[in-house]
C-alpha cells in the first residue's frame, strides 16, 4: 500500500462509534464499590457466578469481563469501576470506558447505566479505539469494537472532541521523515480550510525580512526551511468585538540538539518535539469545529533543530522580534527560542487569551512524570479553573510557579538575558519566565510545558502520541464562550 501522507487522516472518530442507533447493541454494566454482585440490574444468576468465577470484586477498579449469550456469542461486559477513583486515567470513572474501546472483540455496544455521565463515557470511548496504522502494511480497516451514541448525548460533539485528539496523535506520531515544516503547514492548512479559517506562512529567509530572527536561527541549519505558521478564524456571523484567544505551538519537527548534540537516547523521541503545535491545533480545532464565538488566531514556529556549517551557535547572540538580545547558552534550548518570536508577534495585538504549549524542558519531566504537564500563569483563578477543567475531563496538569526570585537565572553579562541558567536547579520554571519576558500585553497568559507521549498503554488511549491539555482547555474556553 502507498505510504499515507503527513497530516493525512486515515481514520475517524465515526469508525469507533455507531451513531445510526444501538439496535442489536451488546451491553456494558459496571460494577461499583459498595454494590452487591448478588443483585447486579439486568444480570442473570449465571453471569453474576461468571463474574465471580473471573475474580470480579466490587473494590476492582479496571477489572473487565466479557459475557456469553445461551447461543454462545458474546453477550456484553462488564466492568469494575472500584470507588471511582482509581487514579488510572485520574478523574471521573467514566474514563475507564476507553479501556473497553481497545480491548473487546468486534462488536456493537451500548451503555446500559443511567447514572453515568454518558457524555464523558462516549468521548472516553473514542480515545481509547485511537489507534496508529499509517505504516501497518496489512492492517485492515473496519475491526472496531464500537459504540452506540447514548441518547440524549450531543454526538457531534463527542465526534468534534475524538476527531481532534485523533489528529493531534497523528501528527505526533508520524515519524519526522514524512512530517517536517513544510508538512506540518500542509495538516494546518487542511485543518484551516477545513473549518473555513484563513493561513498565512512566512518560510525561510523570508523571516528575516517579517523579523522573526529566532525562528530563522534555529531552523537555518536544516535543509527544510523554517516557517511561521499563522491561522486565523472567526466564528461565521459571530461578534466583530469577539474576545481574541491565541493559541502558540512548538513546532520543532525534529530536535538533535543542534551543535550542543543530544545523545542517542535523547533523539529517540524527538519527532514528538511538535508536541505543543500538535496540541495547539488539536485544540484550535475543537475551538472552530464546535462554533466558539472567538477571534481565535493559532501561531506555529516549525523548524528543524538541525546541525551544518551555518547552524547557530553557544555563545551567540541574537537579537528577538521584540528587540531583546538574547545569548545562546545552549542550542538544545530551542524551543523557547522560536515561541519568543511567535509570543511576540502574538501580544502586539494584546489577546484576551494567549495559551503557549510546548514540549519544552525535561525538567518538568523530572518533577510531575510524563502524566502530567507543568501549567504556569500568574493568573490565580484562571489556574484553579484550568486544573478543574482537567480533572473533569481526565486531561490533568499541575501548576507550578512563575517565581520571580529564579528570573535572575536568566542573566547574561554580554546581553539582555540568556536562554538558560548557568545551573541545574528549576529548568523549568527558568524557561517559563524567559517565555513571560516575551508577553506584556495579553490580559490572560498561560504556558503549558508538556511531554506530548503516553510511554504505555491506557484506558484514554494506547502508547504513543498525546495532545496533552487541548481538552482541558477547551472545556474551559467552551465554559467562557461556547453557545
Amino acid at each position: 500500500m502507498p505510504m499515507a501522507r503527513a497530516g493525512e487522516e486515515v481514520a475517524r472518530a465515526a469508525d469507533v462509534f455507531a451513531v445510526e442507533g444501538d439496535g442489536g447493541a451488546l451491553p456494558i454494566r459496571f460494577v461499583r464499590a459498595g454494590d452487591d454482585l448478588d443483585r447486579l440490574a439486568g444480570m442473570t444468576a449465571e453471569e453474576m457466578a461468571w463474574l465471580k468465577a473471573n475474580g470480579m470484586r466490587t473494590s476492582a477498579a479496571r477489572k473487565q469481563v466479557l459475557l456469553s449469550a445461551r447461543d454462545g456469542q458474546l453477550g456484553g461486559v462488564v466492568l469494575g469501576l472500584g470507588n471511582g477513583n482509581s487514579g488510572d486515567p485520574c478523574g471521573p470513572s467514566e474514563l475507564l470506558v476507553g479501556q473497553i474501546a481497545s480491548t473487546a472483540p468486534r462488536a456493537t455496544f451500548m451503555l446500559a447505566d443511567e447514572e453515568i455521565d454518558a457524555t464523558l463515557a462516549a468521548v472516553s470511548w473514542g480515545l481509547g479505539g485511537y489507534r496508529y496504522r499509517r505504516y501497518k502494511t496489512g492492517a485492515a480497516g473496519g475491526e472496531w469494537a464500537r459504540l452506540a451514541m447514548p441518547a440524549g448525548v450531543n454526538g457531534q460533539e463527542v465526534l468534534d472532541i475524538v476527531d481532534a485528539v485523533w489528529m493531534g496523535r497523528d501528527l505526533i506520531n508520524t515519524p519526522a521523515s514524512d512530517l517536517g515544516p513544510a508538512e506540518l503547514e500542509a495538516a494546518a492548512r487542511a485543518m484551516a480550510d477545513a473549518h473555513g479559517a484563513q493561513v498565512s506562512v512566512t518560510v525561510g529567509d523570508d523571516l528575516l525580512s517579517a523579523n522573526f530572527p529566532m525562528i530563522h536561527a534555529v531552523g537555518r541549519a536544516s535543509t527544510r526551511a523554517p516557517r511561521l505558521i499563522d491561522i486565523t478564524w472567526s466564528k461565521p456571523g459571530g461578534r466583530a468585538d469577539a474576545p481574541r484567544v491565541t493559541l502558540v505551538g512548538k513546532g520543532i519537527c525534529f530536535d538533535t540538539g543542534g551543535l550542543d548534540i543530544k545523545p542517542a537516547s535523547g533523539m529517540l523521541l524527538m519527532k514528538k518535539d511538535m508536541g505543543g503545535a500538535a496540541t495547539a491545533l488539536t485544540l484550535g480545532r475543537m475551538v472552530m469545529a464546535r462554533g466558539l464565538d472567538v477571534r481565535l488566531r493559532i501561531l506555529i514556529p516549525a523548524a528543524e533543530n538541525s546541525i551544518d556549517g551555518n547552524a547557530f551557535r553557544p555563545s551567540d547572540i541574537l537579537t528577538s522580534r521584540a528587540g531583546q538580545t538574547v545569548e545562546v547558552g545552549n542550542t538544545d534550548a530551542e524551543g523557547r527560542l522560536v515561541l519568543a518570536d511567535a509570543l511576540s508577534l502574538a501580544d502586539e495585538e494584546a489577546p484576551d487569551v494567549l495559551l503557549c504549549f510546548a514540549t519544552l524542558t525535561g525538567a518538568c519531566r523530572v518533577a510531575l512524570g510524563p502524566d502530567l504537564p507543568g501549567l504556569f500563569t500568574n493568573d490565580d483563578a484562571l489556574a484553579s479553573e484550568i486544573a478543574a477543567a482537567g480533572l473533569a475531563v481526565g486531561d490533568p496538569v499541575w501548576r507550578l510557579p512563575l517565581w520571580p526570585g529564579y528570573d535572575r537565572n536568566l542573566e547574561s553579562e554580554i546581553a539582555d538575558l540568556s536562554n538558560v541558567s548557568d545551573g541545574p536547579f528549576a529548568g523549568a520554571i527558568t524557561a517559563a519566565l524567559f517565555l513571560q519576558r516575551f508577553v506584556r500585553n495579553a490580559a490572560l497568559f498561560a504556558h503549558i510545558d508538556l511531554f506530548g507521549w503516553r510511554p504505555s498503554a491506557r484506558p484514554l488511549g494506547p502508547k504513543g502520541g498525546e495532545p496533552q491539555s487541548a481538552r482541558a482547555l477547551f472545556r474551559v474556553l467552551n465554559g467562557w464562550y461556547g453557545g
